[in-house]
């Protein structure tokens, strides 16, 4: 199995890690889900995480054919139109960011916003394949957070976005507008399908209980058996129950709101309006 060359950036605000991964014969890179800093008070952007992935692009002389993204992110903004603007490459998300466009552009009535998933550059369908380079790289729906999650097999590394976290920690909510525990249980046991020394790359560490630092990379086998939620075994009846309650209990991701509404445009944000302003929207007594 072919190996690409994995760099991890950590973005402590939203605790999301980003990726830069090469062929290291062509040099061909892909960047996956890049972090826009948002300071939410001020309501002002940043670009110094992405500029990190920039830097290591210039440091190796890569060239990026792809930015992915593995879900609409509900804690951060995508940074992908920007570094698309410095480095180029094609934005690219799952299929069925269709539905989530549709979902969301209900919740903020967004007039403006095509559903079609359009202002992204390629949606993969499940199963489909393209190449890093020299790498086989492929695309497995895996939803059940939202609709519209994907993991990208690159080589021998999966990156599986908000579908699981490290062993010690489990498994993403499912309770935003289009989840499903029940889908997400089946999307994991797709995942585990694959080469047990398959090396899976996660988007979030949070540091469970009992472990001082934050870790991005564990392996299928080590979820396979010692996933605290999911582990190969657990029936799909007993994490439905557990999810689900689980769920009952978690907050709101801080910066929801602002981050649904930029990146079902694929990280754009609404144009200016007639003062030259943009702005997001935040709706009232929606959610509780």
């Amino acid at each position: 199995m072919q190996q690409p060359v994995v760099h991890a950036f950590f973005e402590p605000q939203s605790f999301t890690y980003s990726y830069l991964v090469w062929d290291p014969l062509s040099k061909e890179a892909a960047v996956i889900d890049p972090v826009l800093d948002f300071d939410a008070a001020s309501g002002s952007t940043s670009t110094s995480s992405a500029e990190q992935i920039m830097a290591k692009v210039k440091e190796h002389n890569l060239t990026v054919q792809w930015l992915l993204e593995t879900h609409v992110h509900a804690d951060h903004l995508s940074a992908a139109p920007f570094l698309k603007r410095q480095l180029g490459g094609r934005i690219a998300i799952g299929s069925g960011i269709t539905q989530v466009q549709q979902l969301f552009g209900q919740v903020f009535n967004l007039k403006d916003l095509k559903t079609d998933g359009s202002a992204f550059d390629k949606l993969f369908a499940d199963g489909e394949n393209f190449m890093l380079g020299t790498i086989r790289c492929s695309v497995l729906h895996t939803p059940g957070h939202t609709p519209a999650c994907v993991s990208y097999c690159i080589g021998d590394a999966v990156f599986v976005g908000d579908t699981l976290f490290m062993p010690d920690y489990g498994s993403a909510r499912c309770d935003f507008p289009g989840g499903d525990a029940a889908t997400l249980y089946h999307s994991v046991q797709k995942l585990y399908q694959l080469p047990d020394q398959t090396r899976m790359f996660l988007c979030h560490d949070y540091k469970a209980p009992g472990r001082d630092e934050f870790v991005c990379e564990t392996t299928i086998a080590a979820q396979k058996q010692q996933n605290i939620h999911l582990k190969q075994g657990t029936s799909e009846k007993d994490f439905v129950a557990m999810r689900t309650t689980r769920d009952k209990t978690l907050s709101m991701p801080k910066l929801i709101l602002p981050s649904v509404q930029v990146n079902v445009r694929a990280g754009q944000f609404p144009a200016a309006e007639d003062n030259g302003t943009v702005y997001l929207k935040l709706p009232v007594n929606l959610f509780r």
